[in-house]
């Protein structure tokens, strides 16, 4: 599709029509008619070969290709509207943006650990955080609705288009229990942990892959209590008892202080890795840049920053 085929009038009417949520609620604000305003709606999806909307009930649903156009919709009315502030005289300082994706695998401390340099430097940025599946965020990342994506592992070489995952850091993991047990752990560890109770990340995490090989090479088979996909949660319940967690070192402080938790011991060589996978090689939003700096301080342990093409 050709960009300068586009015609603003005809998207500002599709606009209006997903914000009201009704051809009728639209026509009466913009003073045409329902069939007027379809028509228009109608030579957009024609110029951009792409269903916007599909009958829900009595109602309309935008399809996937109307959230995306929505967005970028509003990017460009809000746009709009800066420029005619900036021509009036206006204050038109606009705040940097910036959407990110975390994944629910990634402990939520870190992530704001990682996130935390950039709103310092920025105090007036506008910022969007959203957990989900990494692939979920990895889709909405293709879809531009994402600047980049936290997660413990990088973006998969099956992703349909270009990637790249930054390792922002490697940190050591520590095993953590409420005192009691952690002082019954420590004792012969790692040999201790044969048998013992365990609170695991979820099965399909990148960690946990990394603590069920390091589980096997020394030969133990502690107790799966339970796994969890946060890791919050799973410290809460370290906390009341029910078993020894891992925790990631950058995090250790925090494990201490609010659940009271104990080191025990560290699995060698097993480590926590932090990924942020964005579309582009060399980063360039400025908020971003902050975060990639600051990175290899907050992920104590770390290894020296690379990057995978995906």
């Amino acid at each position: 599709m050709n960009a300068n085929l586009l015609n603003y009038h005809h998207l500002r009417y599709f606009w209006e029509v997903a914000r009201s949520g009704s051809l009728r609620a639209a026509s009466e604000k913009l003073h045409i008619s329902q069939p007027t305003l379809s028509g228009q709606i109608k030579v957009l999806e024609d110029t951009i070969e792409r269903k916007l909307f599909e009958r829900s009930g009595r109602g309309l649903r935008l399809t996937n290709a109307g959230h995306l156009v929505m967005n970028h919709a509003s990017d460009i009315f809000a746009a709009g509207n800066r420029l005619v502030e900036a021509l009036e005289g206006r204050d038109a300082d606009v705040p940097l943006k910036l959407n990110i994706g975390i994944a629910d695998s990634l402990p939520k401390l870190v992530a704001w650990n990682l996130i935390r340099p950039a709103v310092l430097a920025y105090p007036r940025l506008q910022l969007s955080c959203v957990e989900a599946s990494s692939n979920d965020l990895l889709g909405q990342l293709a879809s531009l609705r994402l600047d980049l994506v936290l997660a413990d592992e990088p973006a998969p070489t099956s992703m349909p288009i270009k990637s790249y995952s930054h390792l922002l850091g490697e940190a050591s993991v520590v095993f953590c229990a409420e005192k009691k047990l952690a002082t019954k752990l420590k004792r012969n560890f790692p040999k201790s942990l044969d048998g013992a109770p365990a609170l695991l990340p979820a099965s399909r995490t990148a960690w946990r892959h990394q603590l069920d090989r390091w589980f096997a090479a020394q030969h133990l088979r502690p107790r799966l209590v339970a796994e969890f996909d946060d890791a919050a949660l799973m410290k809460t319940a370290a906390a009341d008892g029910l078993g020894f967690a891992p925790v990631a070192q950058p995090v250790l402080d925090d494990a201490r202080n609010r659940y009271d938790l104990h080191p025990i011991g560290k699995p060698t060589g097993c480590g926590f890795a932090c990924y942020m996978i964005t579309l582009e090689r060399t980063v360039r939003h400025p908020a971003v840049l902050k975060i990639s700096q600051h990175a290899r301080d907050i992920m104590r342990d770390s290894s020296p920053k690379r990057k995978t093409k995906t």
